[in-house]
């Protein structure tokens, strides 16, 4: 079985067509989204682009934001990224936000005879970063003692594929924010592609691949400063262009 796992769309059309377009072509079997769909430039298209697909889809915590209000944030960018929020969330209207709110927390998906816990961060929190650098033992509490065969999550906006003890761990990266840089205090720098994976197993044997796919930036960032959101233009500054 091949499963396409998505994550961190934020309302990034272009970037999300692209990822869909390699994975018509890469033959997959089931299609993961874990969540961060809307908040972006295009937050109603990439939604409802979403719905079309009708495949399992997790809650994130920017899902969750838009729906009730972006708490304050800390950092030189906090305000902006409220304000910004606020916006994002009155394009969606009451079919769209009913479909954000109704959202899973986690999703599992059976591969042969190995179960695929999906997750925005992490088994207890939308809000749980899992980083290459995070201590074994804080790993194992968020498995509670219910380590599955692979935990996929994304978050972080960082790819990863991480062993803990019985357990893979497997981060496909942001279509629609991949991060190439992010320092406390200061604002993200943002890659030119968009990230996904393909975990696969067949006849016991486990592959997992992490993918970048190319698209148009530069009509992104037109998109953007045409959109109407807040701060457009700082959020278009923040990306490297090919």
């Amino acid at each position: 079985m091949r499963l396409g796992l998505i994550s961190d769309l934020h309302g990034n059309l272009p970037a999300f067509e692209a990822v869909l377009g390699e994975l018509d072509a890469a033959d997959i079997d089931q299609l993961v989204c874990l969540g961060d769909v809307a908040p972006g430039p295009q937050p109603r298209e990439t939604v409802r682009r979403l719905r079309e697909l009708d495949c399992p889809v997790v809650l994130g915590n920017w899902d969750t934001w838009l729906l009730e209000g972006v708490p304050p944030l800390g950092g030189p960018t906090g305000e902006l990224l409220r304000e910004q929020g606020a916006w994002q969330g009155e394009q969606l209207d009451d079919a769209d936000r009913a479909y954000l709110a109704g959202l899973p927390r986690s999703v599992e998906v059976t591969l042969e005879d190995k179960t695929a816990l999906c997750v925005h961060g992490s088994p207890r929190s939308t809000m749980e970063d899992i980083y290459a650098t995070t201590p074994e033992a804080e790993l194992a509490a968020m498995l509670d003692g219910s380590p599955p065969a692979f935990l996929v999550a994304g978050h972080t906006h960082v790819q990863l594929v991480r062993p803990h003890e019985s357990t893979l761990f497997l981060n496909p990266g942001s279509v629609g924010l991949p991060f190439y840089k992010r320092l406390p205090n200061e604002p993200a720098e943002i890659s030119p592609w968009a990230e996904y994976a393909i975990l696969t197993v067949e006849d016991g044997r486990v592959s997992t691949e992490l993918r970048r796919a190319p698209y148009d930036v530069s009509r992104l960032l037109e998109l953007a400063l045409e959109s109407g959101m807040p701060h457009a233009d700082f959020w278009a500054d923040c990306w490297l262009t090919p």
